[in-house]
């Protein structure tokens, strides 16, 4: 997805919340939505995530991926609040309870997640179809795009090849072109 597409999804996550005077359900799925793009979680990273793996107030989570091995994932300003809004009233959770929640107050399921994502893009009016993990290569996308290199983007995801990684990334000519022309010292016409 292009940029304005994932932001045009993610606030339209926002915009059922207002619209469900800031129910619990309502601000949990801001919160997922929100995670999934700032973090590039897997689904099961995202549905595995227990209390005692977030740190809101410095903005990193602990993620169980693939392969059982562990790494930090980072969320941003409005993951995090979205986050914190989410679990305002969880204070009473224990840390091995999990972050998300369905609808019967058992852990949240991928099926119901990928449903978000389907849901929430077709009212946002985006015409892809996005998945939970289209909204991975689209933060992979996005970071390359905007100056991170590709071996910060590989730990990012929790990727042991950096063949993999390359996968995730769709560089355009343009960028490809943009990038040559700063770097290379004959590529600038005097």
């Amino acid at each position: 997805m292009t940029v304005d597409e994932a932001k045009g999804l993610v606030e339209a996550g926002n915009s059922q919340e207002s619209k469900k005077k800031k129910t619990i359900t309502a601000l949990r799925d801001k919160a997922i939505l929100e995670v999934l793009y700032s973090a590039g979680l897997r689904v099961s990273e995202l549905t595995g995530l227990n209390m005692k793996d977030v740190d809101i107030d410095s903005g990193i989570i602990k993620v169980i991926g693939k392969g059982n091995k562990e790494r930090i994932a980072i969320l941003g300003e409005k993951a995090r609040e979205a986050l914190k809004a989410y679990l305002v009233g969880a204070h009473g959770r224990a840390p091995l309870q999990p972050v998300f929640l369905g609808a019967r107050g058992e852990r949240i399921y991928p099926r119901a997640v990928q449903r978000l994502v389907r849901d929430t893009a077709g009212k946002s009016g985006i015409s892809k179809h996005p998945t939970p993990h289209s909204l991975r290569h689209t933060f992979a996308t996005h970071l390359l795009d905007a100056g991170a290199d590709l071996r910060t983007i590989q730990e990012m995801l929790g990727h042991v090849s950096l063949s993999t990684t390359q996968r995730y990334t769709k560089i355009s000519v343009q960028r490809l072109l943009e990038v040559y022309d700063k770097a290379h010292p004959r590529a600038k016409k005097s």
